[in-house]
């Protein structure tokens, strides 16, 4: 079990601003800001709670870095980003969880990053995590900015490939 997935653990965890300088875009709306501090993602709007009763259909091109909770607790995050299909969700690289078996066969892209250092509400920066990051694009400009962060050395970029109906996993 990793430290993000402790119960007890904050939720409070900002991504720092290298990310977003290697994504090149500006989100129309952050679905899963922080509670604390002043928002920190280069988006329009911000929800910073209820955000899973929320009607998306008008939040746009988003971002979505939601708590990563216990156990399978970012699943209805990741159901509800692909139900949306426009924009880039971070989550943690469990490759070999069933969630992200299940996101990376609905993903257009899935951009692995080294470990982030994310940032405390306060500015300061948190400890190494246990592993490493993973940031899934949902649609064609989500993908053309995980596309432009792997050009820029963020990670190594992943296209998951669609199996033709009757074929076996």
């Amino acid at each position: 079990m990793g430290y993000w997935d402790k119960p007890g653990a904050s939720d409070e965890w900002y991504t720092p601003a290298y990310v977003f300088d290697a994504l090149g875009e500006r989100f129309d709306t952050d679905v899963a800001a922080p509670m604390a501090g002043v928002p920190h993602v280069p988006a329009d709007t911000w929800y910073y709670d209820c955000s899973l009763v929320r009607d998306w259909r008008i939040a746009g091109f988003i971002w979505m870095n939601p708590p990563f909770g216990g156990r399978n607790g970012i699943v209805p995050w990741l159901d509800k980003f692909f139900e949306h299909g426009n924009g880039i969700a971070l989550t943690p690289d469990r490759t070999s969880a069933p969630w992200f078996w299940d996101a990376w066969q609905k993903a257009d892209r899935v951009l692995f990053t080294r470990k982030i250092r994310f940032l405390r509400p306060d500015g300061s920066e948190g400890v190494a995590p246990s592993n490493g990051t993973a940031l899934f694009a949902a649609g064609e400009r989500g993908a053309r900015a995980l596309d432009r962060a792997a050009g820029k050395g963020l990670g190594i970029l992943g296209q998951p490939i669609a199996l033709l109906q009757g074929e076996a996993a």
